[in-house]
């Protein structure tokens, strides 16, 4: 195995930061998809603009530390593990997810925060499939790898 480039963290820490990080998003996205999202269509459209603009902002506490942790830390293992097929695949997924965030699911809040419309509303619902699947995957395999490392 190739010396760790860092060497604060090893590959068995790191791999619990990532699966601890994972997990955490994967329930938080698995109540999004299933409560949160669907209430939206209960807030009254006159107030949904002011309400989704709160929304963001407060959602951003609990969404960006963990995302931003979680992409350092699947990076530090692929660095610290280069040689890991599976953790580039859980890389990728965490890419994804950023894309996702980034290019879907930010744009239809940022429409939802200026009017109410409850197409948009359902764009979010469905294109959040794409996260709930992704980070549950993510966490699946992480917890595989954590289960089958030597002990």
């Amino acid at each position: 195995m190739p010396p760790n480039p860092l060497p604060l963290m090893s590959p068995d820490r790191l791999l619990l930061a990532n699966l601890a990080l994972s997990l955490y998003m994967t329930g938080l996205i698995w109540f999004v998809q299933i409560v949160h999202y669907p209430l939206f269509l209960a807030i009254p459209p006159e107030s949904f603009p002011a309400y989704e603009r709160r929304h963001q902002f407060l959602t951003g506490f609990v969404t960006a530390p963990p995302m931003v942790a979680e992409l350092l830390a699947s990076l530090a293992l692929c660095l610290a593990l280069p040689l890991v097929r599976l953790y580039w695949a859980t890389t990728a997924l965490t890419l994804l997810l950023w894309a996702s965030t980034f290019f879907l699911q930010v744009p239809l809040h940022n429409r939802l925060s200026i009017h109410f419309d409850p197409a948009t509303a359902q764009s979010l619902v469905s294109t959040n499939w794409l996260r709930t699947a992704a980070w549950t995957l993510r966490s699946t395999l992480l917890l595989w790898a954590l289960l089958r490392r030597p002990a």
